[in-house]
């Protein structure tokens, strides 16, 4: 906090598992009193965050924002086997609810925290234009009711006729019900005549009232919205540049490319006109935001004032993502355009390079266990701070090396050792293979072991760790899944197979990282196995070795005696919703059955892209109950 008060625009916050990190970040937050980023590199950790921090403030609008893809194909050319990818996607409707919650929040409040995936830096819309479309309703106000159907048709809401959820709105009567993007309420205004006579906010299921407002803004049900104006000269501008570039290809000699634009365009011209959108229309945002060639896109931070927080959550791993991805989207669209298959304003649809990304950070705090040289190139010595003392007094693991020869008898040995005192194992491996072969062999020894890699479904990924926690199965045989983001206290046996081998799965930093999974156990025991000690292997242990001593220094002096951490097997990230009642199939009524099976099914997938493996399991559960 002292290097805020100073005006330290970079400091580090170097702690390890267990130290309270996200204490010491809620209590910056609430002695700052200024909107707020926190940034981490996947989805599980985001959500296990905005968890934590919900619970930190159950009053203030904490939000979660992530990609809203449950599978995205981006559009792509292949030139050397002719190939036309066409971009292909599923859109998790929850995880959209959510983002627009995010901007919704940002616009409306200031008590706000935002946990974010690198998502964060993707064009979003224009800020300015998303709140300045924005409907303000009153109650009292004159408003003529078709009129303002063509309004929300405008804000891209779309008009309801048997099924109604986010982004919709439908007409009974003198009745206009509209269901925001952002909520799982809906918001029923009524006429009397050409003047709104009452406001209330409601429950979009069973329709009860939930509270009365003397008024109401309704953002877009698009971040990417425009109006018609804007579209018309859009066009004008897209059609001059369309020429240019149609001239430029047949000079090249590319005429098979120069028509293959000229169509494509000109149909995406047609529908904007038609409808005020086209699929793909986010590659013409820079002519509707009359933006300038490589001008960088509005973002999440742009919705942010100039004075906002930031933090970087396991900024060792999140700065390298966000440094990477302008390059990898700038190839691929290079190669669209060369080949006639978009526009050179499609480049211009892009996350942000990174010097762009700087420009916005006013104060920012990097925590990493593990930080990298970007956070030590910002950073003097007296802006890295230390906490490496865990409050509950839980040391650092005990890490040794032995040889490979009979490692596997070795191992066995040390499995029944943890499973008598009913505590869990991990065990890391280089490739999946060996992880696979592994997982067979330990379930030939009669001992309850499974598999985990980026190769396995979701599902059965959330099952597989719902089912360790709870003792269901003892072992998960693993490999780079095994380091960040999981919190697992049962686990006091870590095995790091093939710990001398070169590279970066054991490399220093990414050992540190994986011996820190068993930190949260006072048993915790680490066993590298390797026949010579690397540099990256004696850097992780003598790392490991000092923290302990100042832990048992600390623990010493102040008396403590270590636990291991009881932590229930619960829900990870309640950011998705306030705990909902669990219907069972007395409580609905037969015609709504569908309705409310559709929408538990869109809250599990919600929970299974997040790795919430209790949630999702706990849906699965009533929506099989629900379908019989």
């Amino acid at each position: 906090m002292a290097g805020i008060n100073r005006g330290e625009k970079h400091q580090t916050l170097l702690g390890v598992t267990g130290s309270g990190k996200t204490f010491t970040m809620a209590n910056m937050v609430q002695q700052v009193q200024k909107p707020t980023l926190i940034l981490a590199h996947n989805k599980t950790l985001a959500a296990q965050l905005c968890s934590e921090f919900q619970e930190f403030f159950p009053d203030n609008a904490v939000s979660y924002f992530v990609s809203y893809y449950d599978y995205y194909q981006p559009e792509a050319y292949l030139p050397a086997t002719d190939t036309y990818i066409e971009k292909d996607s599923s859109i998790n409707e929850e995880i959209d609810k959510l983002r627009h919650a995010a901007t919704h929040h940002l616009l409306t409040r200031k008590d706000v925290l935002i946990v974010a995936s690198v998502s964060a830096i993707y064009g979003l819309g224009d800020v300015s234009m998303y709140e300045n479309l924005a409907i303000e309703l009153k109650v009292g106000d004159t408003v003529k009711r078709d009129k303002l159907l063509r309004k929300l048709t405008d804000l891209q809401f779309s008009r309801s006729h048997l099924d109604f959820k986010q982004s919709m709105f439908h007409v009974l009567g003198d009745t206009v019900e509209i269901f925001p993007p952002s909520s799982d309420n809906i918001y029923r205004v009524e006429f009397f005549g050409d003047e709104i006579d009452a406001i209330t906010e409601a429950d979009s299921f069973t329709g009860e009232i939930i509270q009365e407002m003397q008024q109401v803004k309704i953002f877009p049900a698009k971040h990417n919205v425009t109006t018609h104006d804007a579209v018309k000269n859009a066009v004008g501008q897209i059609r001059e540049d369309l020429e240019v570039r149609h001239k430029e290809l047949k000079m090249m000699g590319k005429e098979l490319e120069a028509q293959r634009l000229l169509t494509r365009t000109e149909y995406d011209i047609e529908m904007m006109l038609e409808t005020g959108y086209c699929s793909g229309i986010e590659n013409y945002v820079r002519y509707l935001n009359n933006r300038e060639p490589g001008e960088q896109p509005s973002t999440l931070m742009d919705y942010f004032p100039d004075d906002f927080l930031l933090f970087i959550d396991e900024s060792h791993m999140t700065i390298p993502q966000l440094n990477a991805m302008h390059n990898g989207n700038y190839k691929r669209k290079t190669t669209l355009v060369e080949h006639g298959f978009r526009m050179p304003s499609s480049q211009d649809n892009r996350p942000l390079k990174f010097s762009e990304f700087e420009e916005h950070v006013n104060k920012v705090v990097y925590i990493s266990a593990t930080p990298g040289k970007y956070e030590f190139a910002n950073c003097s010595k007296k802006n890295i701070v230390e906490q490496i003392i865990r409050p509950t007094g839980l040391i650092d693991p005990q890490v040794e090396v032995r040889p490979t020869k009979h490692q596997i008898d070795d191992l066995l040995e040390e499995i029944r050792k943890t499973l008598e005192k009913k505590e869990r194992v991990l065990i890391t491996t280089i490739t999946k293979k060996s992880a696979e072969k592994l997982t067979d062999y330990l379930v030939e020894a009669d001992l309850k072991a499974k598999y985990l890699h980026s190769e396995v479904d979701t599902l059965e990924r959330i099952e597989i760790l719902r089912e360790l926690r709870l003792g269901e199965i003892d072992i998960i045989v693993g490999i780079n899944l095994l380091r960040e983001g999981l919190d697992l206290p049962e686990v006091s046996l870590i095995a790091i197979l093939d710990a001398d081998k070169q590279g970066f799965l054991r490399s220093r930093d990414a050992l540190i990282q994986t011996i820190g999974r068993a930190a949260r156990n006072v048993g915790g025991h680490v066993i590298m196995y390797g026949d010579r000690v690397t540099d990256a292997m004696k850097a992780a242990i003598d790392e490991t070795d000092r923290r302990r001593t100042i832990q048992q220094a600390y623990n010493k002096k102040h008396g403590i005696t270590p636990q291991t951490i009881i932590k229930a097997v619960k829900d990870i990230a309640q950011h998705t919703n306030k705990p909902k009642k669990r219907y069972k199939k007395d409580d609905v009524p037969r015609e709504e059955m569908d309705r409310l099976i559709k929408e538990l099914t869109i809250q599990m997938d919600m929970a299974s892209d997040n790795l919430e493996f209790e949630k999702a399991a706990e849906l699965r559960d009533q929506i099989d109950d629900l379908s019989k």
